[in-house]
């Protein structure tokens, strides 16, 4: 009995496929597309209803603390001071970039999350007519989603070792139905999206001839269909 299982079993193992096979003309097809992000690079401004919160309570907590004595204070100052001491200026939070509106560049926004986004041809959008989209491939004949993911980013930016993908899994999907400006050949079909970062590094070089770091706000305006699901799916 137990071998009889144990073949059977066996058996179901070895004729399993993925779930994500593409064979059929008439299968539904997947894009693996890439939120790629550069995160803050300075700490963001704070709020003027979380200062006054601050500042109140600092105030409170003074009328309560403990009185050191003047000679602790003293030597507690003195420590401080040495040749070691050197002066530190802090970089302005306004880039060169940010006055010339250079959306193109990572120096700027310093305090907000940045997005990558390209104009080119889109899957899903008639050919001849270039439209902005995230890095995007169609699902083929990779291991999984994400590998599809991966391959997709290297295609655009030619390197990973500067990037982190943020878990396996993806963070969204959208189906999309088709509509009457679609190509006939491309039926509904559905985008997962991936997370990405950029790491340890100030630079990205981009293969696209168009392309545009963008803040979540800026971002919403590429994509005015899609505004009230990718208000959900980007937490900034």
């Amino acid at each position: 009995m137990q071998r009889s299982c144990r073949s059977l079993s066996r058996l179901l193992v070895s004729q399993r496929g993925f779930c994500t096979s593409t064979k059929g003309a008439d299968t539904e097809k997947l894009v693996a597309s890439v939120l790629f992000e550069r995160l803050p690079v300075v700490i963001p401004k704070i709020d003027p209803l979380v200062y006054g919160f601050q500042e109140f309570s600092f105030r409170w907590r003074q009328q309560f603390r403990r009185a050191y004595p003047e000679e602790f204070l003293k030597k507690s100052d003195a420590r401080g001071k040495g040749e070691y001491q050197i002066d530190f200026v802090p970089a302005p939070r306004i880039t060169e970039a940010d006055k010339a509106n250079d959306k193109r560049s990572l120096q700027r926004a310093l305090d907000r999350r940045l997005y990558l986004l390209l104009y080119g041809d889109a899957y899903g959008t008639p050919k001849g007519q270039p439209a902005w989209h995230f890095p995007e491939k169609v699902y083929k004949s990779e291991e999984t989603l994400r590998k599809c993911a991966e391959s997709a980013l290297e295609s655009v930016i030619g390197d990973l070792s500067h990037t982190y993908f943020v878990g396996n899994a993806p963070m969204g999907h959208i189906a999309m139905p088709p509509t009457e400006n679609n190509n006939k050949d491309i039926q509904s079909f559905k985008r997962f999206f991936f997370k990405s970062q950029v790491i340890a590094t100030n630079k990205v070089n981009v293969k696209c001839k168009d392309f545009v770091w963008v803040t979540k706000d800026e971002l919403l305006e590429y994509f005015p269909e899609h505004n009230e699901y990718l208000t959900k799916m980007i937490i900034s």
